[in-house]
């Protein structure tokens, strides 16, 4: 089996006006779309979150991987390794590595034409099914109204549910539960989480202890700060939030820090921020930093790193559970596979899609029952994705002039004057 054609497609999806600590998401969020189409006519389909930087170096990558054989994965590693330039995740909440991301969506891709090939689903190829559903937790955010921008969601009078309240303002506690409460209503999900950061650490407090009331004790509750608190600044809120949250997700930056609030604080701590490859392991260790580690395969490198990952947590006694970014089906589908895969899941993994949802590429979109996806049963991912849909979301790509997610310019235009920082409150 060889490999040879691989197609790279940049697409923009529409996303609504979400806050966090880095800004406010622009009305697109980026991906590209990898396809590697083997000589017996096969394709395998992968997709990253979308840069130029991270366009160039797939396309530099491309280049020397046509002709390998999809199987051997270590031979495609070595070249993309010859190729990668040093790469840095950077101070935003989210992972800006190139090279790591050129892996993922080369390696899923692979899995996909090798799954497809033997008519096994990925996650067969990946050791087999620890579960049968990969369970997801709706995931909220401050926001302001509206969706999507002009090639976007728009304002659709007619829409019910969820999908018209995705379009509505979320800006204090009352707007956070309405959210929630749509959402799970809609997805059936059996935890939830609150992207914070956005304001001031008490007002996301006051959102946290809404949603308990809400939702009573049963409902597994997270927040997620993105590490833009101070150490004291963790603590004292975290000691508001013990007994409420099942776990405080990077309320500070680097692994001591982190470590300082673990101490301080009666709540497992989470990250996807202070340990996010396997170099930063041996602080994760000796800091004692985290509980629980965030896996995701598009920031680890793919689905054998992230069952590594799965390893390490396993041996060294953290948590798993999974980070999600925008992302369409292409990711979900990949997502779910390693999530049915890794024995030691312990907790409901993140998923951005009910945000865009309705605006996917796939044929049949994946299916959250009761808050989980069933694993596809199908050869490969076990998606189709649609070559239309494809097309519309590339032009939409060029349409918008996008091209690189930057949450700090599109703040300012709500806030002129708004610039990121590191430590904010």
């Amino acid at each position: 089996m060889q490999i040879s054609e691989i197609r790279i497609t940049p697409v923009a999806a529409p996303d609504p006006p979400l806050l966090n600590a880095a800004g406010l998401h622009a009305p697109y969020a980026l991906r590209i779309i990898v396809e590697l189409v083997s000589a017996d006519g096969l394709s395998g389909w992968g997709e990253i979150p979308g840069s130029e930087a991270t366009r160039a170096a797939l396309e530099t990558a491309a280049k020397h991987l046509v002709g390998m054989d999809p199987w051997q994965l270590n031979a495609i590693f070595t070249t993309l390794e010859s190729l990668a330039k040093p790469d840095d995740r950077g101070a935003a909440p989210w992972d800006q590595r190139t090279w790591v991301h050129v892996r993922s969506a080369i390696e899923v891709a692979c899995y996909d034409l090798m799954g497809k090939s033997a008519g096994r689903p990925v996650v067969d190829l990946l050791g087999g099914a620890a579960r049968e559903r990969a369970p997801f937790a709706a995931y909220l955010f401050y926001k302001y109204e509206g969706a999507g921008g002009e090639f976007g969601f728009g304002r659709d009078e007619s829409a019910e549910g969820w999908f018209a309240a995705r379009q509505l303002a979320a800006l204090d506690p009352d707007g956070i539960v309405a959210q929630a409460q749509a959402m799970v209503a809609q997805y059936g999900f059996k935890s939830i989480k609150l992207k914070g950061g956005a304001f001031e650490p008490q007002r996301e407090v006051d959102a946290m202890l809404a949603l308990r009331e809400a939702f009573g004790p049963d409902m597994p509750l997270r927040l997620d700060p993105n590490a833009i608190w101070r150490v004291d600044t963790a603590i004292a809120t975290g000691k508001q939030l013990e007994g409420v949250l099942e776990y405080f997700e990077d309320p500070v930056r680097g692994q001591e820090n982190m470590a300082a609030v673990a101490r301080a604080v009666d709540i497992p701590l989470a990250t996807n921020m202070c340990t996010t490859s396997f170099a930063d392991l041996p602080g994760s260790v000796a800091h004692q930093s985290e509980a629980i580690i965030l896996s995701d395969h598009h920031f680890w490198g793919g689905f054998r790193a992230s069952l590594d990952l799965a390893r390490f947590c396993d041996v060294f006694g953290r948590g798993m559970s999974m980070h999600s970014n925008s992302h369409l089906g292409i990711s979900l589908a990949a997502m779910t596979h390693l999530a049915a895969s890794a024995p030691n899941l312990t907790y409901d993994c993140d998923s951005h899609y009910p945000w865009q949802d309705g605006h996917d590429l796939l044929v049949t979109p994946l299916a959250f029952e009761d808050g989980a996806i069933a694993v596809p049963s199908e050869p490969g991912l076990g998606i189709e994705v649609d070559r239309a849909k494809l097309a519309r979301l590339h032009e939409r790509y060029l349409a918008c002039g996008l091209t690189e997610r930057n949450d700090e310019i599109e703040m300012q235009q709500a806030q002129p004057g708004w610039a990121f920082q590191s430590t904010r409150w």
